[in-house]
């Protein structure tokens, strides 16, 4: 039966007593509005660890005055219906910051560019609360979805460069049937916009057959940011090809380069991202 706590103690306890009796542990940080993508990442955590916690919380500190704060999806009794017993214990602090806090991580490295262009606060507030939630709640692995790619790669960053010791692990984006990757956030979509939501996979993925075949990078970035604009995306923040491992731009074509954007689809930003591998 999955237990709900609150208290960092009650939980840091039970993953003791856990370890004590040989088994492993692995945390799936949340925000909430748990939807499939989520629930995947509980089903491959419960996979690679005996016991799987979930955490959930709306870290403030990620959110720019301007950003969706606010509005963020906040329903606990939805998501632990949603969540049934794919965990062990769901973590559901009402806050994790001291009063007085006044200490936070600013990582560099690939940290640096792609969200951080548009969202200079963003990875600062993530590797806060990530570095805050690893220290209490001590488990083995912690997984984190491909969806968030730069996210990924920067708590990969963080656990390496301060010996968190922690395993993270990946699992590959969850999407719908039209290839729109899942997000608590496309529920603000309205109809007409979900309608084209989609096309920010298909681009990626005909980008990606381009880069494959032959076209410059350059050449196929430019056209598909022109063709996300001319499909009703309000704007592109970025479409960049990446090396996997720093996420510094590159012209080097392997499987693994990964194409990375974010685009608005009115008030709703939207993040997806690729490997060139992926598209056959």
């Amino acid at each position: 039966m999955t237990q709900t706590v609150q208290d960092r103690q009650a939980a840091r306890t039970q993953i003791a007593k856990w370890r004590d009796n040989g088994l492993t542990s692995c945390l799936v940080p949340t925000m909430g509005g748990i939807h499939d993508g989520h629930l995947a990442l509980m089903d491959r955590a419960r996979t690679v660890a005996d016991r799987v916690i979930v955490s959930i919380y709306v870290n403030p500190t990620q959110f720019a005055a301007s950003e969706d704060f606010d509005s963020y999806p906040r329903e606990l009794g939805a998501d632990l219906t949603r969540i049934g017993h794919r965990a062990d214990i769901v973590y559901a602090p009402a806050n994790l910051y001291h009063p007085l806090h006044a200490t936070q991580v600013n990582p560099a490295g690939a940290a640096l560019g792609l969200e951080s262009e548009f969202r200079p606060h963003f990875f600062t507030g993530v590797a806060t609360i990530v570095l805050k939630l690893l220290n209490q709640l001590p488990t083995d692995f912690a997984i984190f979805g491909q969806k968030d790619f730069q996210q990924l790669v920067v708590v990969r960053q963080l656990v390496r460069d301060l010996d968190v010791p922690v395993e993270i692990l990946d699992h590959p984006t969850v999407r719908g049937a039209d290839g729109l990757a899942l997000s608590s956030r496309n529920i603000h979509l309205s109809a007409d916009h979900r309608a084209i939501a989609p096309q920010l996979f298909a681009t990626l993925c005909t980008t990606a057959q381009k880069l494959q075949t032959g076209t410059r990078p350059e050449s196929a970035v430019a056209d598909a940011s022109d063709l996300l604009r001319r499909s009703g995306f309000t704007s592109v923040d970025y479409l960049q090809l990446c090396n996997p491992e720093d996420l510094q731009p590159t012209e080097i074509i392997t499987t693994n380069a990964r194409l990375l954007a974010a685009v608005h689809l009115g008030a709703v930003r939207l993040i997806d991202n690729i490997a060139l591998g992926d598209v056959t």
